[in-house]
């Protein structure tokens, strides 16, 4: 049975960011993700939330700079690598406190002045660092391509591409995050390419095409495809990564047969 975990980043967005978990578990979750719990309270705080809600806390994301500038990640920017290695740093003080297992690196948009190589070699270099910190923090660290539609410029848009760069970090701890919106735009072929990569993918978040809204409001036959990870033996989470068309609740018909 797919563990299905509410993105309390997108979903349930009329209640503020700390009510959001007893929401999540009054809808049936007992898994939640979220994209960056830092500018809502310490480390402390959340994981006051998370229990208090008695929901799992399974992704978070590492620091990714400042959305209201632009910035949709930082590691492949060598200028900011001091502010990426903070980041490491603040990012497992909030995994630990919350019990998270995993955390998402975003790759972030390569300025036009900077060379693709050394926007590759950098985002290695970082991938490498917080694996390692992350090793002896007992965390597994992902990394994830976004397709450049939604996010025009991002660094890495495909599974290969990801892929090229996690093998180049060398880490054992470092997989591939799967995006089933983003890879949908970019490559298609869903079935085969995770049935492929299954032993690469560390999580799976999942949003409809064209509108990144629920399951059932797009191109994707959702319950096929998620009878079909099922089926490979997948083990991990599967994240509800996707802005709600209308109620958040009510929109969770899809998920009814997954939650608890």
């Amino acid at each position: 049975m797919p563990k299905i975990a509410a993105n309390l980043s997108l979903l349930f967005p009329q209640l503020p960011f700390p009510e959001r978990f007893s929401a999540a578990a009054k809808a049936g979750f007992r898994y939640v993700e979220y994209q960056f719990p830092y500018p809502f309270g310490s480390a402390k705080e959340i994981a006051e939330r998370a229990r208090a809600a008695g929901v799992e806390v399974v992704l978070h994301n590492l620091p990714a700079g400042d959305a209201s500038k632009g910035d949709r990640g930082i590691s492949c920017q060598p200028e900011r690598a001091n502010e990426f290695r903070e980041g490491v740093d603040r990012a497992i003080e909030y995994a630990k406190a919350v019990g998270c297992p995993r955390l998402n690196t975003l790759a972030g948009i390569r300025p036009e002045s900077l060379a693709h190589d050394k926007a590759q070699q950098t985002l290695i270099e970082n991938l490498r660092y917080a694996a390692g910190r992350f090793k002896a923090a007992g965390l597994t660290l992902l990394t994830e391509p976004c397709n450049p539609r939604t996010i025009p410029g991002f660094f890495l848009n495909s599974s290969t591409q990801a892929l090229v760069a996690i093998d180049a970090a060398g880490a054992d701890n470092l997989l591939l995050q799967y995006d089933v919106f983003h890879m949908q735009i970019v490559e298609g072929d869903l079935a085969k390419t995770i049935e492929r990569l299954l032993p690469r993918i560390g999580h799976i978040q999942v949003a409809d095409v064209p509108d990144r809204n629920e399951p059932g409001t797009g191109e994707i036959n959702f319950p096929w495809l998620l009878a079909h990870i099922d089926r490979l033996g997948y083990q991990g989470w599967i994240g509800a990564e996707y802005i709600p068309k209308g109620d958040t609740v009510e929109g969770l018909k899809w998920a009814t047969p997954y939650l608890k």
